[in-house]
């Protein structure tokens, strides 16, 4: 079974930073230049970027169109990346798909308007669209993630949007998000034996031994985002691990 990694950016006022527990009041940042951060998650390898807009989820339209077309144009031939953030209408996903990114990611609009993802999935087919499933207090919930956002039932939206053809989630245990507290190996257990999709872990991954644990319930990929940044997480060996090397031409032997 394949496991990706994913690498996390998240941007605020033109800022690469993390949240700890989705508190905008608890933002740390790391670096002014999201290209410069992409170059080095691609050169130690990343096959994918995990993109969010953190301005566009509080606004509920894209913020940093100006970055993300930038970070596109520098890494998208090297890399695979995903954008999310604000993402709540069929012009936004279609001007990110565009731009050349791999994958939108839904959030807040694939629980208030499944169908605006399911014309998604219908024009630009099942791998161009992920949801993401972020849960506090047992709940579904989006709008950046604000403390009153309504909620919904996780085990409901992920089969409604299943049923509609999504085949990505991408499961957040919002608490544990830049925590560092290790992920939420039960409840990202109960969204795997759904057989929904393919199920990509995020929220507090920190260490080999983690992404070992999500691997073995059977995700297929994580989002790591502060223990890059923070060292540690190695990046190049956490891929070497759990990443398997593209398949090699076939060649003919003589025997």
């Amino acid at each position: 079974m394949s496991f990706d990694i994913l690498a996390a950016i998240d941007l605020r006022g033109g800022r690469v930073v993390r949240l700890r527990g989705g508190d905008f009041a608890r933002e740390q940042v790391y670096d002014d230049d999201p290209v410069a951060v992409g170059e080095a998650f691609a050169a130690a390898g990343a096959r994918w970027l995990h993109v969010v807009d953190l301005d566009g989820a509080r606004r509920g339209r894209p913020a940093h169109g100006r970055q993300i077309r930038s970070l596109l144009s520098a890494l998208g031939d090297r890399t695979s990346i995903e954008i999310g953030g604000g993402v709540r209408s069929a012009a936004a996903a279609r001007a990110v798909l565009a731009a050349g990114a791999r994958r939108v990611v839904f959030g807040t609009a694939a629980l208030r308007d499944p169908e605006l993802v399911r014309r998604m999935v219908a024009e630009h087919g099942p791998a161009a669209v992920a949801v993401a499933i972020d849960v506090r207090d047992q709940q579904a919930v989006g709008h950046g993630w604000l403390r009153d956002a309504p909620g919904a039932d996780p085990v409901q939206s992920i089969t409604t949007l299943a049923a509609i053809g999504v085949r990505t989630f991408e499961v957040t245990a919002i608490d544990r998000d830049g925590s560092l507290e290790g992920p939420d190996v039960a409840g990202l257990q109960r969204v795997v034996a759904l057989g929904a999709g393919e199920v990509i872990a995020s929220g507090g991954i920190r260490s080999l031994a983690d992404l070992e644990a999500v691997r073995d319930i059977g995700c297929r990929g994580a989002i790591v985002g502060r223990a890059l940044y923070e060292g540690g997480l190695d990046l190049a060996a956490a891929i070497a691990l759990f990443q398997a090397p593209t398949e090699p031409s076939p060649t003919t032997s003589c025997q």
